[in-house]
């Protein structure tokens, strides 16, 4: 669950409200340890969810600064497929499993 939490700062164009939503949401799932919530529990876990984005974005928008240059999408999402890459390198390497051909 964790990987599904983005870093948002620095970034150009902005995280948008939607992405800063759907990190909030997936922290309220990992620390509550629900992914759908009971419905006695549906008023929190969406109060949660709220909080939890206002906060993010008053954080991105109004706190946070950086003399950095502005990150861009494409160089995450880059950087994240080589990540991905070696993470399966090394546990086929350890688990002993075939790579697959491609086609």
């Amino acid at each position: 669950m964790c990987r599904n939490i983005k870093v948002l700062y620095n970034f150009e164009p902005p995280a948008t409200d939607e992405e800063m939503q759907a990190s909030a949401l997936q922290y309220v799932r990992k620390v509550s340890g629900m992914t759908r919530p009971s419905k006695a529990n549906q008023a929190a876990f969406e109060r949660a969810v709220e909080q939890i984005t206002a906060i993010t974005r008053r954080l991105l928008t109004e706190e946070l600064t950086t003399a950095s240059e502005p990150r861009t999408r494409e160089e995450e999402a880059r950087r994240a497929r080589e990540r991905g890459q070696k993470r399966e390198a090394r546990m086929r390497a350890r688990y002993g499993t075939p790579t697959e051909e491609p086609s």
